[in-house]
């Protein structure tokens, strides 16, 4: 019997903490995956590092003034070099990718995941922000061109598995998190948390930027607009659960009462590797549950006046147009904001609050009005950073 061709991977993001752990599933299987182009926004020594170990046809070094560092290391390995975002989109024409991770930080992902829908390819979607800013145009691009989205968060992988062979009418998602650092916090030690309070993440070690909206909650919020296009539920069918041991990575009911979980130890290397092999399920090093070491599974009610973040994301989705595309982009300036020290963890959702009162409504935006919403959110969120 012959043997199935390697899939061809394109890491967009590849040093950050999605992307190191795909190459770590990537080197546990170099039979089934080959990597054939890796991105970096700024660092260029771990991409370098990643170049040597995978040997890809192509890198890209998104700061333009890294490119001589990078092409100077990587020229006796015939290894092309580009630099630029824009080299990323035009990449992912490629004949031989085969399929596209998506673990850029931020609003940045859109462009090269809309270009790479438009190339044909296969997507693996870390990359939330994409999806909460334009998840009507993305979805629809991606049924236009064929291309299938496979899920790389935690939670809509455990939602996708537990769909897998399902014929049954899905009747609401129990999208779980595990609550943050600040779970049993009050507003006023909130206030005063640090940044490396916020960091100290319970269950998962992910970037920054993940983290910190993990801990303010936001990033259930954008979880629950991600779910919303993922999955083609409505937003009143998607319930948040805070779940503190992150064992059951989200949940699905069915019409007729029954509920599907999936469950694991918390390891993003499991979503990851789904993805990248689906439908195919392949070994993983991963350490096993021990259910009577575990011993109890809990459940609880997000608390939405401590955390408005996670109210913000639910008004923005039920608003529909560009709000969560202005609620995104007040919080990526106001998470870099408070990461640093310029605003306290308090100050992020009533800059997102404040952004969205005052920022331009659209029922039904447009590419290139998602691209100006962004940059009005931006433009609002820093002045208001700015007078702190």
């Amino acid at each position: 019997m012959e043997a199935s061709p390697k899939r061809r991977i394109a890491i967009l993001g590849s040093t950050g903490s999605i992307g190191t752990q795909a190459l770590d599933v990537i080197g546990q299987h170099p039979d089934l995956f080959e990597v054939e182009l890796l991105t970096a926004n700024r660092n260029s020594r771990l991409l370098i590092e990643q170049a040597r170990q995978f040997n890809p046809a192509a890198v890209v070094i998104c700061d333009e003034n890294l490119y001589e560092e990078v092409s100077a290391a990587l020229d006796p390995l015939d290894i092309n070099v580009f630099a630029g975002i824009g080299s990323v989109c035009d990449l992912m024409r490629s004949s031989r990718i085969d399929m596209v991770l998506t673990a850029m930080v931020g609003f940045s992902g859109l462009r090269p995941t809309l270009a790479a829908i438009e190339a044909g390819k296969a997507i693996a979607l870390a990359n939330k922000e994409t999806l909460v800013a334009a998840g009507s145009l993305v979805t629809a691009q991606a049924r236009k061109y064929g291309v299938p989205i496979l899920p790389v968060d935690s939670e809509h992988s455990a939602i996708f598995q537990c769909l897998q062979g399902e014929h049954a009418t899905l009747e609401k998602i129990l999208l779980t998190g595990s609550g943050g650092p600040f779970r049993h916090s009050t507003r006023e030690e909130m206030a005063a948390a640090t940044r490396e309070e916020a960091l100290n993440h319970p269950r998962w070690k992910m970037g920054a930027k993940v983290t910190i909206d993990s801990a303010s909650l936001m990033n259930k919020g954008l979880e629950l607009i991600e779910a919303r296009w993922l999955f083609n539920v409505d937003p009143k069918d998607i319930e948040v659960v805070i779940h503190p041991q992150s064992i059951i990575h989200s949940m699905v009911q069915f019409s007729d009462g029954c509920v599907m979980a999936q469950l694991s130890q918390p390891d993003m290397r499991l979503p990851i590797q789904y993805a990248l092999s689906y439908p195919r399920r392949i070994d993983l090093n991963a350490r096993r549950i021990d259910f009577a070491e575990l011993g109890t599974l809990t459940f609880e009610k997000p608390d939405l006046e401590r955390f408005p973040c996670l109210r913000l994301a639910y008004e923005s989705l039920e608003r529909g147009g560009n709000a969560t595309c202005t609620m995104n982009g007040a919080n990526e300036v106001a998470v870099a904001a408070f990461l640093e020290g310029k605003i306290r963890f308090t100050d992020i959702p009533e800059i997102v609050a404040t952004v969205l009162s005052r920022s331009t409504f659209l029922k039904e935006p447009g590419l290139e009005d998602i691209y100006s919403t962004d940059f009005e959110a931006k433009r609002l969120a820093s002045e208001l950073v700015n007078r702190h």
